[in-house]
């Protein structure tokens, strides 16, 4: 096996802190092409589609990648913007943000980057950079609150497939979740308190999370159970009483049975049950994007209006709130306790490289 290295090492280089932001990732274009690969990298993955591979891989090439990439990409083009994708914009001012607040402490010794699970930018890519730019010790965060093996251990089987060809590896951390973590909970509080204080309450709150199919939660997956703790929680910071707020599951897929209740049934009943007025937060999402914008805003609105519902209101995500990139840095601080910042300075770089020359 040939491992990757960094053939331009010098013992001069400065020895670094590192801390690496992920998420789901976004297609490259609204097109059909650019869709095309995207889902195929995302619906590849063994952690996201538990079904045989043999069997998927006719379902996924000869069906899935025939009929959705055009379907996704003209959902894609409703929510594109001038500066791309939502998902890419929002993650990019986070990681500018939390690279600024983390930069007031560690100066130039800290490096802060953006990878993708899928798309671009890359977790190898980001990993190639962040070694050739001297990070010796890595922290890496998932932006998924929610532990879900289709997410967070998605997430980990890409670092540890990089690490297999890397040839150096870093001291590693891995957040593996934080749904209950309490500077988060606090930010998801303060950003619906901002919003009500401005359009008013209604008369119940939904909190929506992306579905994953009922199975994995029988096969032992925290996630159910995580986005139902979140919500008690954030419920709970905001003052709700049981029957001013609920959870829901959406974007199911395929026929079996997922997480319920379903986000698209609940809007369909709760008119007839005597709810005329909702306002939708998304705890899962850490930055708005098209199971956001379109799948809630648009959709699920519509089928809240068609059955006689009187007013709907979307929350945004967090997105590059202050509120949120202050408690994304404190769960990043509380999880670098423990490494030393390096001496990079001048003369202990050269007394590293004169060392190094005097033992050949």
């Amino acid at each position: 096996m040939a491992y990757q290295g960094q053939s331009n090492f010098d013992h001069r280089q400065p020895r670094k802190i590192g801390v690496l932001i992920t998420n789901l990732g976004t297609p490259d274009a609204p097109k059909t092409g650019a869709l095309r690969r995207y889902l195929r990298e995302f619906l590849s993955d063994p952690r996201v589609v538990e079904v045989p591979r043999f069997i998927w891989f006719f379902i996924l090439n000869l069906v899935i990648l025939v009929i959705r990439p055009p379907r996704s990409a003209h959902a894609y083009r409703t929510v594109w913007t001038d500066q791309g994708s939502p998902l890419l914009v929002h993650s990019e001012n986070q990681l500018k943000g939390i690279r600024e607040r983390l930069q007031q402490q560690y100066g130039d010794d800290v490096v802060v980057r953006l990878g993708m699970r899928y798309g671009n930018p890359s977790i190898p890519s980001q990993l190639q950079a962040m070694e050739e730019e001297g990070v010796r010790q890595l922290l890496v965060l998932p932006l998924y609150p929610q532990y879900s093996g289709s997410t967070n251990g998605s997430t980990f089987d890409a670092l540890a497939r990089d690490f297999m060809q890397r040839r150096w590896l870093p001291d590693l951390r891995f957040i593996s979740h934080y749904p209950d973590y309490p500077p988060y909970i606090q930010a998801m509080a303060a950003h619906i308190r901002a919003f009500r204080e401005r359009q008013g309450c209604a008369e119940k709150l939904i909190f929506s999370y992306h579905g994953v199919p009922r199975r994995y939660l029988d096969n032992g997956d925290p996630y159910f159970c995580e986005c139902h703790k979140t919500s008690r929680l954030l419920a709970e910071a905001l003052g709700l009483g049981r029957d001013q707020w609920m959870t829901t599951f959406q974007s199911r897929f395929g026929r079996e049975e997922w997480l319920q209740p379903y986000m698209d049934a609940t809007m369909k009943s709760l008119p007839g049950e005597g709810v005329k007025s909702v306002q939708v937060f998304c705890p899962g999402f850490s930055a708005d994007c098209l199971e956001t914008i379109e799948e809630i805003d648009v959709e699920n609105r519509g089928y809240f209006e068609d059955a006689g519902g009187e007013s709907f209101a979307y929350i945004p995500a967090l997105n590059a709130e202050p509120v949120h990139l202050d408690a994304l840095t404190r769960l990043i601080e509380d999880n670098l306790q423990g490494w030393r910042q390096e001496d990079n300075s001048v003369a202990a770089r050269e007394g590293r490289a004169a060392r190094a020359n005097a033992i050949g």
